[in-house]
């Protein structure tokens, strides 16, 4: 397994401890690497992935909310909601990941993690908020260079 897949797993696996227990993120760190040891950049990658969802989940959690229908962000099985936000958070916030990639990576998580209706779930999600998402940054980028001074 290559080393950010195995990180993102790694990710996916904490998140869920944290909801489920209410544990603190570096207890949970602590305690899943006391069991599993990791290589220094599965260790970086997936500690980013966790605090970056920590960090912006509010923001992270509206942009779903607002490309899911008739779902409650609450009411989403843990697994599928924490590879949504992990996936949401590269989209967002990690431009050296190609925004393919992120979605390929969730994809796969959620058809070893979640349940039969979860990759194509989440695929249609993230498919959905790379679209919509990526053309308001176009428009707002020609935006700005239309708007600039020529020289």
């Amino acid at each position: 397994m290559r080393l950010r897949s195995k990180a993102r797993e790694i990710a996916l696996h904490l998140l869920y401890q944290i909801e489920i227990s209410k544990k603190d993120r570096e207890e949970a760190f602590r305690s899943y690497l006391e069991n599993e040891p990791q290589k220094q950049e599965v260790i970086d990658f997936s500690r980013t992935l966790v605090m970056g969802v920590s960090d912006n989940a509010a923001h992270i959690d509206a942009l779903i909310k607002k490309y899911v229908r008739n779902w409650e962000i609450d009411r989403m099985a843990i697994v599928d909601r924490n590879i949504l936000r992990i996936a949401c958070l590269e989209l967002l916030f990690l431009d050296d990941i190609p925004p393919k990639v992120s979605i390929n990576e969730a994809i796969e998580l959620a058809k070893r993690f979640g349940d039969v209706d979860s990759s194509r779930f989440v695929n249609g999600v993230l498919d959905k908020i790379y679209r919509m998402e990526s053309k308001k940054n176009e428009d707002k980028d020609a935006n700005v260079q239309s708007n600039e001074p020529s020289s």
